[in-house]
């Protein structure tokens, strides 16, 4: 501003609140292999249009038929870390014998790369791929040509996956001297690339490692998101409830509140061995949680929500809707999030608890309310941004007050919060610290819990004779 001015002039200034937009609930963070695509790499994928450069869902690579679960609930954004590495994690099969028998034959695994061919005395073919033979990626090789009769005996040498030489730490991952970062520490750069982080972490090949699962809700801490936890397969109903203690042998010993405890995987149809076989069960609560969120709002419960896409369960999960000693209420009572499967439902998630319950009986125990509070907080704190370095003064306050109020009024508006409020307490704003530069801000507020349980009282009424002429 000029110290001299013979003239008019405006100064514009800002006055009143401003408006706070809702952090993205719906998104979610899948890492494991995929025969294709980008190497520790943060990848968006929104639809199955993306989600084709992962390649197909060849036995072992868990990121195409995750992405094809968690799109078949109807909704979710998905930030992909592929950490395959064809070097790391194949092992060589060399001189494979097979016969060729009705026109062709079937490897013993998935070739990954180029497979080479040679006759029953080891010497080189002539063939031609694409003119005399194909092989897909599941390993089917198919005769085109007349040049391969069948009973011809031929050697294959290729490369497969193995899955012994996928290492927690591959999974985990690390930041190099470069501030290059594998694992789930490459989720970490989804903000600063994307613009968002992700909010329901899964890892379906690989959760049911304690490690694995300990390091997800490290990941949940940090992003304020929630990790679905698989059981192992072939766990039983009470080595499942065991797991919750500290004699319990699979990973299900822990309290977090961001964790969601699964049991037990699910049945889907397998387009490789043409059967149905089981998967686990985060990659399609992880598409119901963003489908729920998408069609309802983040603070609706994702449970007793339809499943699409599956045939069954590894095991049947006894449930009745008033039957409190039905294995799907036992479960329930250990925290742990379990199937609904009655006549005429479907099979259902069911379970509203996260692993803190029953430890901890605080309302936000609920994996709902969490989620709620988790928008509320990060959605504040992103639209405070503006508010920074300001001048501390009364306008300032007024400003920052009246924002968070009027959000908080939108979301009451819309269901998600019961009520709730921001005020500035001056007791807690000391002379010495607003001097400092510091100013504290009390918010207040209660989410809906889900009607988990309902409740009739029956009263047989003698005295409602006297109706009867």
């Amino acid at each position: 501003m000029s110290n001299f001015l013979h003239g008019v002039e405006t100064i514009e200034i800002e006055h009143g609140s401003r408006p706070i937009t809702v952090v993205k609930s719906a998104v979610i963070g899948l890492i494991g292999l995929a025969p294709e695509g980008p190497v520790n790499t943060p990848v968006l994928v929104a639809g199955d249009t993306d989600a084709a450069q992962f390649g197909k869902p060849i036995p072992g690579f868990d990121i195409p038929q995750a992405l094809d679960a968690v799109f078949k609930q109807g909704a979710g954004t998905v930030i992909v870390v592929n950490i395959f590495n064809s070097t790391t994690h194949t092992s060589q099969v060399t001189d494979e014998v097979h016969a060729v028998t009705d026109g062709g034959l079937k490897l013993s695994a998935a070739p990954i790369g180029s497979v080479t061919i040679k006759d029953s005395e080891g010497e080189a073919v002539s063939y031609l791929p694409g003119e005399d033979y194909f092989i897909d990626e599941y390993g089917n090789f198919k005769v085109l040509s007349a040049e391969i009769a069948n009973g011809t005996s031929l050697k294959f040498t290729f490369k497969k996956l193995d899955l012994t030489k996928v290492l927690n730490s591959h999974i985990i991952g690390a930041v190099g001297g470069d501030d290059s970062r594998t694992g789930m520490k490459v989720w970490d750069l989804s903000f600063n690339l994307l613009g968002f982080n992700p909010k329901i972490l899964i890892a379906p090949g690989f959760s049911h490692d304690e490690a694995i699962t300990s390091e997800l809700i490290a990941c949940a801490d940090k992003f304020r998101a929630v990790a679905l936890i698989d059981a192992p397969a072939g766990t039983t109903v009470s080595e499942a409830i065991a797991g919750r203690g500290i004699a319990g042998d699979i990973n299900f010993n822990t309290s977090s509140k961001r964790a969601l405890l699964l049991y037990p995987r699910l049945k889907a149809y397998d387009v490789a061995t043409d059967s149905n076989i089981d998967f686990a069960y985060s990659q399609y609560m992880a598409g119901v949680i963003a489908a729920t969120d998408n069609a309802y709002g983040f603070w609706f419960s994702p449970s007793n929500k339809e499943i699409k896409g599956i045939v069954g369960a590894e095991r049947n999960i006894s449930a009745g809707i008033s039957d409190a000693s039905s294995e799907a209420n036992r479960l329930n009572e250990v925290g742990i999030t379990t199937i609904f499967n009655s006549f005429g439902t479907g099979i259902r998630t069911w379970g509203n608890r996260s692993a803190a319950f029953p430890s901890s009986t605080l309302p936000d125990n609920f994996i709902s309310v969490r989620r709620t509070a988790d928008v509320l907080q990060e959605s504040v704190e992103q639209a405070s941004l503006q508010f920074i370095d300001r001048p501390i003064n009364q306008a300032l306050i007024d400003t920052i007050r009246e924002s968070v109020n009027a959000f908080i009024r939108i979301l009451v508006g819309r269901g998600a919060l019961v009520d709730g409020s921001c005020k500035f307490d001056r007791n807690k704003n000391p002379n010495e610290q607003l001097a400092a530069g510091q100013l504290v801000f009390d918010i207040t507020f209660m989410p809906p819990t889900p009607g988990e349980r309902i409740t009739f009282n029956s009263f047989i009424d003698l005295n409602l004779l006297k109706s009867l002429q």
